[in-house]
């Protein structure tokens, strides 16, 4: 054994401390019970935790159930003890009234486990949306060796001879559905086609995005965020990802050491070239902040936006997940944007102790349809617009799916380029939305731009994927699909509306959409990057006045302990949806030591 590897083990500071054998016995006694040995506990074996987020409530990662079988069985043949630890369930389509608001319960939960038990290093079972940053954003908390395994994408739906994208097709139908061209059992039928195994969105949602960027953050092995979750290579990464934490842990290799700013910056810009989710930003400025950070929203433009879209994969795109797997997966993309030097750090080391250009140079994918090359990109400029201006200081727009019939209609004036004007339609909450959406006396039109607000962090709370609003019934039979929105709340990654959405500040924390009535008119302006209410100063100054003698935005009533807690404490969506304590504890499990319990 080398130096390195002759470290002593957290654990064993439970498990192995004859200095205080009363403590220790009481430590040992209950863990061989169920049959671990006194010579297994304190051999020095790395205690490694399987963190599981498969469960019944948690459809989309349930595979982890079979998958953390291998790995165990990897951390046993490399000397390690596996524990399979619980993690709070999130569900992205379960949980009301958001997942989103689980997140940061998630991240609590797993840092007090991680770091009151006796854990010398983790597998982070990933997969879902809000798993892959809450797991994230708890290892780089407590620092200790941790390693990421994606549970991997459904196989492709199908529905009627195409591809049928889950999320995607759901906004599909729900257009069609409002148009009267299928029933509700036909609304049913596709939803059903586009969920056809185990695993996670097969689109290019938040999911994939999360997988794809926790990849090249070095924090799985190469080649591990696209697999399917059914693929046999599935269960041969779980193993590879079991066999290198033991590894890890003799190493000490931490999140710090590999989630640098170097790696946040090159996972911005994978972000756009594979056309990922809005929620990314959210997600990615919230581990940056857990790891001591400062990443922004004008970062994920000034790095991210004129990168190519490179990956034809839905909402952006035509494929869908196990396309983009055989094609090459992240790796191939990567591969392209380093020939292209567009990766800024290329020197970035992962998991595996690489760098990112040992690990990715020279890889090329095998269907180029699938994953474009530089020169026949889908898309030049694919990344995110920062947009600021008197309704909030920064709200972000996913260029890539600004489609060529929302940018004739909306961005194509040749006296006014990339701007457009249009009157506000303003809703309190998705509930009014879907009740008044069809309202004539709304006398909504294709000038019309529909306002979401009330479904930010504080006043949904949690932050609701509510932004991508249909046009009225009566405006998708004469041909208008898709009207211009904008929120504080999110729209799934799943759904290629270009909306200005992730409003911050919120309505609920004295935000400028909290001021805005129906009728009022609204100027977009890319090229300027600005977002305004034509409203003069005086008149917005005169509005906050009244609504804060009416006693503020109003906002739903908390509904549990947890809701409460959660308002109170939140950051906006720029800042990451972070819990403003949370973030000044970093480096935990170097920085304390821990009191006995007894």
């Amino acid at each position: 054994m080398t130096d390195v590897q002759k470290k002593k083990l957290r654990s064993q500071d439970w498990f192995n401390n004859l200095e205080d054998p009363e403590m220790t016995a009481l430590y040992l006694e209950r863990y061989l019970n169920y049959g671990l040995t006194i010579e297994e506990l304190t051999s020095g074996r790395p205690i490694i935790a399987i963190a599981q987020t498969g469960s019944d409530l948690s459809p989309c990662n349930r595979h982890h159930v079979t998958l953390a079988q291998r790995t165990r069985e990897a951390i046993r043949t490399a000397g390690g003890i596996a524990l399979e630890i619980p993690v709070h369930p999130i569900q992205e389509t379960g949980k009301r009234p958001t997942a989103m608001l689980d997140r940061n319960l998630a991240y609590l939960s797993l840092v007090e486990t991680l770091f009151g038990y006796p854990i010398d290093g983790v597998v982070l079972t990933i997969g879902c949306d809000k798993t892959t940053p809450a797991l994230l954003m708890a290892a780089a908390t407590v620092n200790i060796p941790a390693i990421a395994l994606s549970v991997g994408p459904m196989l492709n739906g199908w529905h009627e001879g195409e591809r049928a994208g889950s999320g995607t097709a759901i906004w599909m139908a729900r257009q069609k559905f409002a148009a009267g061209e299928i029933d509700a059992k036909g609304f049913l039928e596709i939803a059903a086609a586009s969920a056809p195994s185990v695993g996670y969105c097969n689109t290019m949602g938040t999911a994939s995005t999360m997988n794809s960027l926790a990849e090249v953050l070095g924090m799985q092995l190469p080649g591990a965020a696209a697999i399917p979750a059914p693929y046999r290579e599935r269960g041969q990464m779980a193993y590879a990802t079991g066999l290198r934490i033991v590894e890890m842990v003799h190493e000490d290799l931490r999140p710090s050491d590999i989630m640098t700013r170097e790696a946040l910056e090159n996972a911005i810009v994978l972000g756009s070239a594979i056309g990922g989710s809005t929620n990314a930003p959210i997600h990615l400025n919230a581990i940056a902040r857990h790891l001591g950070i400062h990443l922004t929203n004008d970062d994920w433009e000034r790095l991210g936006f004129d990168v190519p879209l490179l990956v034809n994969m839905q909402p952006a795109g035509a494929y869908l997940g196990e396309d983009f797997y055989r094609a090459g997966g992240v790796p191939a993309v990567v591969s392209e944007l380093l020939e292209a030097e567009l990766i800024p750090h290329p020197m970035a080391k992962g998991a595996n102790g690489k760098t990112l250009a040992e690990n990715y140079a020279g890889i090329k994918a095998t269907n180029s349809d699938v994953i474009r090359p530089i020169d026949r990109s889908l898309m030049r400029n694919a990344g995110f617009l920062n947009l600021k201006g008197n309704l909030f200081d920064s709200a972000l727009m996913k260029t890539s799916v600004i489609d060529a019939a929302f940018r004739e209609r909306y961005l194509s004036n040749p006296e006014d380029p990339e701007a457009f004007e249009g009157r506000a339609i303003v809703f309190d909450g998705p509930e009014e939305f879907h009740a008044k959406i069809d309202d004539p006396a709304l006398k909504l039109d294709a000038n019309c731009i529909l306002v979401m607000r009330g479904a930010g962090p504080k006043g949904y709370p949690g932050g609701a994927e509510v932004v991508n609003m249909r046009p009225p019934s009566y405006l998708i039979k004469q041909g208008v699909p898709a009207l211009p929105c904008i929120g504080d709340g999110r729209q799934s990654g799943t759904s290629g509306s270009a909306s200005i959405l992730n409003a911050s500040p919120e309505a609920a924390d004295g935000g400028g959409l909290a001021l805005i009535q129906t009728g009022d008119r609204i100027r977009v302006d890319l090229g300027k990057r600005s977002v305004n209410v034509l409203l003069s100063d005086e008149e917005m100054a005169r509005r906050r006045e009244r609504l804060q003698a009416a006693g503020g935005f109003p906002v739903p009533q908390s509904q549990s302990p947890w809701q409460d807690i959660f308002r109170q404490s939140v950051t906006q969506f720029s800042e990451g949806m972070v819990l403003k304590e949370a973030t000044e504890h970093q480096d935990i499990a170097r920085k304390h030591t821990l009191r006995n319990n007894h």
